[in-house]
């Protein structure tokens, strides 16, 4: 089991112009941690049980963060661009050497005292999904964080955004899962691929690229879909077409049975992974990742949760 300790910092401003309540209260956007709770229960879940993240030290910030030029939003520069829709600050992102020094987080993890760092903030925050730090950092969605080269232990940071759902938070994990797994992988081949008749559209080869195995969908290996990935179902046809309703042969649910795969396929519809809502096409396809103990004939790891959230690669 991995339980990481993480640093919550909420990014969420008083608003003088509405009593003095929090931007989230404000502009009737969703309760932080009401969004963090039901995520951490929602990797629970699809992690078979694996990983229970704990929220170790919780931040509420009275500041916009800081922009990599030194811009820093106002009450009044913020809810106009809000309101009008246009006119946000560019280059958006923010300065992630001040996000780390506002909580102290380099120092906490080194003292072995949290090990990831989650951002909650608002639209045009200017947060990554999920980026990394760390002397031994990959690209993770992000690029690593810069500065960070000499602490020893590598990290994540997590942008989430309280406007938005448990979906998107999703999303965010799916697109760092994306990005650890395709690098762990990187030196194994995907087994070749010749239409329908081959026979890992049945059952993956464990000691080739499995990543590549389970990525699969129809538009990129037409008669051999399997799980797709964040943006792609095995029956889209376009990013984010969760809500497809066309009809597809699929192994996804034999990588329920890894690393004893039985060859087993059946027709598929979005029916299967929600009929296009977000969350529920994400926990779908996190459900399926291989989380067992052991390693594959490829040297990799039987449990993918290891890899995209014990960094362990």
């Amino acid at each position: 089991m991995l339980t990481p300790r993480v640093l919550l910092v909420v990014y969420n401003p008083r608003i003088a112009s509405h009593g003095g309540a929090r931007l989230s209260e404000a502009l009737g956007w969703n309760d932080p941690d009401r969004l963090c709770a039901e995520y951490i229960e929602d990797v629970r879940r699809v992690s078979h049980g694996y990983v229970h993240y704990r929220i170790v030290e919780r931040l509420e910030l009275d500041v916009f963060p800081l922009k990599q030029d030194g811009f820093r939003y106002t009450e009044e520069t913020y809810l106009a661009a809000w309101r009008a829709r246009r006119g946000f600050h560019q280059p958006d992102t923010a300065d992630y050497p001040t996000l780390l020094a506002e909580s102290d987080f380099v120092r906490k993890l080194e003292a072995d005292l949290v090990d990831e760092l989650w951002l909650m903030g608002f639209p045009y925050a200017g947060f990554y999904e999920s980026c990394m730090g760390g002397r031994s950092a990959i690209w993770c969605n992000g690029p690593v964080i810069p500065g960070t080269e000499r602490v020893e232990r590598r990290f994540v940071v997590m942008g989430f955004n309280y406007e938005r759902g448990v979906g998107e938070m999703l999303e965010n994990l799916g697109h760092r899962a994306e990005s650890i797994l395709e690098h762990v992988f990187r030196d194994l081949p995907e087994p070749p691929w010749e239409g329908a008749q081959n026979t890992t559209c049945f059952k993956p080869d464990l000691s080739a690229n499995l990543w590549r195995q389970f990525t699969r969908h129809e538009k990129t290996h037409p008669g051999c879909a399997a799980c797709g990935n964040v943006h792609f179902a095995p029956n889209s046809t376009r990013d984010y077409d969760w809500g497809n309703p066309r009809p597809v042969l699929s192994n996804a649910d034999d990588w329920l049975n890894y690393p004893h795969f039985t060859g087993a396929r059946r027709w598929m519809t979005c029916a299967d992974w929600g009929n296009g809502d977000t969350r529920a096409h994400h926990r779908w396809w996190l459900m399926r990742f291989p989380h067992v103990e052991g390693f594959a004939p490829s040297g990799k790891r039987n449990n993918w949760w290891d890899y995209v959230v014990g960094l362990a690669f």
